[in-house]
């Protein structure tokens, strides 16, 4: 009973109210009961409690009620709590069996990672920062791992960061073996795994670094056998290799071209050999020996029969051979004997003596011009002597220079046997007064081949060249027209002092070789006329191709007139000479304003010439003569010399008598007072008889004549005189303009009435602008040549020529020659009436 003041007697309520609520408190003792919190057995213990309550008043059942509901919902939340603590010991339990088996595969997985040393390093993205989880137990590797040029080499390090790069962006996994610096080996793996992106590097040792070995032995023993076998393929020679069994197991091109089959393949497919069945069994039984077999053997290659030189090398049963077409080396060997036959040969032509001596010193060969130099005993030099030897023997024969010590001359000429240098030289003055030129050179295969040049000749024409030079130079400072040599530089190379005279220039300036520009400028005072400077300039600097001579009269500021010459040199050298005309000029004026005074002046000149030249060939004839009489010994005799002195002086005579007669005949022609003495004139004669006067010419410039007569020439009305003077004189300016060593053509022939006579040399040519003029009288133009005259030749040609009723015509290029054509009337003719009427002649 709960004792509480609310609930006492007073408070109860009427039985009336108790009754009322007697229901109530029924079901709630049944439902007490049912749940078992009554201790009553079944419905009789619920009626019982409800007969209970049902005694009980209305407070203390609220009070009963409250109480039992407490104690119900305590028993739930007991029964609850129970079993939720029930279940979370389970779950409790199942939790830490998860964690412990977790912690073992953790200790399992640590366990295997730091089985061997490596390293991880992952990212969460692409721009995140990397975890590092070192187990290489190398901290300071670890702080520089992602820094890969740190410890591999650039292309490594490069490979490695482009893989890692797309592994972070792409998630591309990868698998590189890498070599540190410090020759450490390591393999980095990189994949994607749960959303980043892990390298792995670990240090590869042991058996895995053994492994890594191995492979990339592996590899590099595929790539040599490939290579190798690449080799032999593009060999030309045939290759084969056979297994235990002696089948055919490779066979390269060669091979298969050799036998005629269409590949390699088709070689082994159908076992086609190279070698017969006796090469085969010794080579078989070589190989049984554990031996190398090398043979010459004859095999048909290509369906003909070749010598082979046969090489095969046992391995483990297996054998590999290769076969050595000596076909080739053969013709080789012959066709090289052969060409040493030739050079031999050619060697023996050779003007230089050629001694070849080997390694050892001794002579292996010499040529026909050594054997003539040094005239030793034939026997001996077969017996192939020691060049010590030889040298020996030649000073005890007094052939050799007389040198004071002459063991240290033989040990430095003898050092051309070990010397590195290729090329040595001496020069030898023997005692007979020869000079000796000897060249050394070392010979490839050792040994060394000596070049004895005869330079006597060669040395002597240098001192006369230098002489001339001299002389030369003395001629040309005593001139005394100014003279200026430019070279192809620009540079002066020799003046005169007339030339400092005429320009007023100090020597002291003109001795630092100063160029054309500077020249000009210390002239250009006394002659402010730019043009001629320039077309000086011009020439001086020009081309040589471009180059031609000219004249021009330079008018000074002081009055003096200078004519000046520009003449082309060789090596694109320039000389310009000036020559003072001021008096010349002076005259000329004062002619040309008179005239009348002028055209008197000519008359009186053609006859103080024609005056002069009869005057002077009585003389000439007077001198000629004597000199024709000092000659013959009946007078005495006369040192070579004199003699000499007097072939000058009758050359130079007979020169201008020459002259003198052609101006002579040319005056005679335009007098109209030349008569022909016309006969009968013998082609081929004529043309022996003017060959015949310059004879002395061709042989002095070495020039050869050759003389053609197409068909039957026969004769012709002429002067036979005058017809032998017109081809002596073509034939004289032809040589004038020839070169040592060619040919001069004097041909005739008969066609249409006519006789044709030409004469064609292949010397310089005429230039165009000069091809008019050549007929002018006293126009000479050198053209580069030699050839000196006033001028005069082609004009008589051309009168003699027309005097006949004939004409001269005449065809040149430059480089190429010249050809003179004279063509003369040859129908018959009583005489001169008969001919036709001539022309006034020109000189030329």
């Amino acid at each position: 009973m709960f004792h509480n003041t609310a609930f006492g007697p007073k408070a109860l309520p009427p039985a009336r109210s108790r009754g009322a609520s007697s229901p109530l408190v029924r079901g709630m003792a049944r439902g007490l009961a049912t749940a078992g919190l009554l201790p009553l057995g079944g419905p009789a213990r619920a009626e019982t409690l409800a007969d209970l309550l049902a005694t009980t008043n209305n407070a203390e059942f609220v009070s009963l009620a409250l109480t039992g509901g407490l104690a119900l919902f305590a028993v739930v939340v007991a029964f609850t709590h129970l079993g939720e603590r029930k279940a979370w010991s389970r779950r409790e339990a199942r939790l830490a069996a998860e964690l412990e088996a977790t912690r073992k595969r953790l200790d399992r997985a640590e366990i295997f990672l730091s089985s061997e040393p490596q390293l991880f390093v992952s990212w969460d993205n692409a721009a995140g920062e990397p975890d590092i989880e070192n187990g290489l137990n190398d901290p300071a590797f670890a702080r520089r791992v992602l820094a890969f040029g740190s410890w591999l080499g650039p292309e490594e390090a490069g490979a490695l960061q482009e893989r890692v790069d797309r592994l972070r962006q792409n998630g591309e996994g990868f698998h590189l073996s890498l070599a540190s610096l410090q020759g450490r080996r390591f393999d980095a793996e990189g994949r994607a795994v749960a959303g980043r992106a892990v390298l792995r590097i670990r240090e590869v040792s042991g058996e895995r670094l053994e492994l890594l070995s191995l492979r990339e032995r592996h590899t590099r023993s595929v790539g040599e056998v490939e290579t190798l076998r690449a080799l032999l393929e593009a060999l030309p020679t045939p290759v084969w290799m056979r297994d235990t069994e002696g089948r055919l197991v490779f066979v390269n091109s060669a091979y298969a071209h050799a036998v005629e089959a269409e590949n390699s393949a088709d070689a082994l497919r159908r076992q086609i050999e190279l070698l017969d069945n006796d090469a085969r069994l010794r080579a078989q039984m070589a190989r049984g020996r554990d031996e190398v077999w090398r043979a010459r053997v004859t095999a048909v290659v290509a369906g003909e029969r070749h010598r082979l030189d046969v090489v095969e090398a046992p391995c483990h049963g297996a054998g590999a051979a290769l076969a050595i077409d000596r076909q080739e080396i053969d013709k080789t060997r012959a066709d090289l004997e052969q060409q040493m036959q030739a050079h031999s040969r050619t060697l023996d032509q050779l003007p230089i003596a050629v001694a070849i001596f080997d390694r050892s010193k001794r002579l292996v060969y010499r040529n026909a011009a050594y054997e003539t130099l040094w005239p030793l005993d034939r026997a001996y030099l077969d017996q192939g002597p020691s060049d010590s030897e030889i040298l020996d023997r030649l000073r005890a024969e007094q052939r050799l220079p007389v040198e004071a010590d002459y063991k240290d001359w033989k040990a430095r000429l003898l050092e051309a046997y070990q010397s590195s240098e290729e090329h040595h030289e001496h020069v030898w003055h023997m005692p007979n007064g020869r000079t000796l030129r000897v060249v050394v050179n070392a010979n490839p295969q050792g040994g060394v081949t000596y070049l004895y040049d005869d330079v006597s000749e060669r040395y002597f024409l240098e001192s006369r060249f230098h002489a001339l030079d001299r002389m030369q130079n003395e001629t040309l400072e005593n001139l005394r027209e100014g003279v200026a040599v430019f070279g192809a530089d620009g540079r002066l190379r020799f003046c005169n002092p007339a030339f400092l005279a005429l320009w007023a220039l100090e020597k002291s300036i003109l001795d630092d070789k100063p160029r054309f520009d500077a020249v000009a400028n210390l002239c250009r005072p006394l002659h402010l006329n730019e043009e001629t400077w320039s077309e000086l300039r011009g020439f001086v600097t020009g081309l040589q191709d471009m180059r031609q001579g000219f004249t021009r009269r330079i008018e000074r500021s002081d009055g003096v007139v200078v004519d000046c010459t520009a003449q082309p040199l060789p090596e694109g050298a320039a000389l310009l000479t000036f020559v003072d005309v001021t008096a010349g000029v002076n005259v000329e004026r004062a002619l040309t304003e008179r005239n009348q005074a002028l055209i008197a002046a000519e008359k009186i000149r053609n006859d103080f010439v024609h005056h002069v030249s009869y005057e002077l060939r009585s003389p000439l004839n007077n001198i000629i003569g004597f000199i024709h009489l000092l000659g013959e010994k009946t007078t005495g005799d006369l040192n070579a010399k004199q003699l000499e002195y007097l072939g000058y002086v009758g050359k130079s005579s007979a020169a201008l008598l020459a002259i003198i007669n052609d101006i002579l005949d040319l005056a005679t022609i335009d007098s109209d007072a030349m008569e022909l003495e016309l006969e009968e004139v013998d082609a081929a004669d004529a043309m022996r008889a003017a060959a015949e006067g310059v004879q002395d010419r061709l042989a002095e410039n070495d020039i050869e004549l050759q003389i053609v007569a197409t068909g039957e020439v026969g004769r012709f009305p002429g002067d036979a005189k005058r017809i032998r003077q017109i081809l002596f004189n073509l034939l004289a300016n032809a040589i004038g303009f020839s070169r040592p060593g060619q040919s001069i053509t004097l041909a005739a022939m008969r066609r249409e009435g006519e006789i044709v006579f030409k004469v064609a040399d292949r010397g310089r040519g005429i230039a165009p602008e000069v091809l008019e003029k050549v007929f002018d009288r006293f126009e000479s133009h050198t053209s580069g040549s030699r050839h000196r005259g006033v001028g005069l030749g082609l004009s008589i040609v051309r009168a003699f020529t027309e005097l006949h009723g004939g004409r001269v015509l005449i065809d040149s290029a430059l480089g190429e020659g010249t050809t003179v054509t004279c063509i003369f009337p040859a129908r018959e003719s009583g005489g001169q009436q008969g001919l036709a009427p001539r022309e006034k002649g020109q000189a030329s």
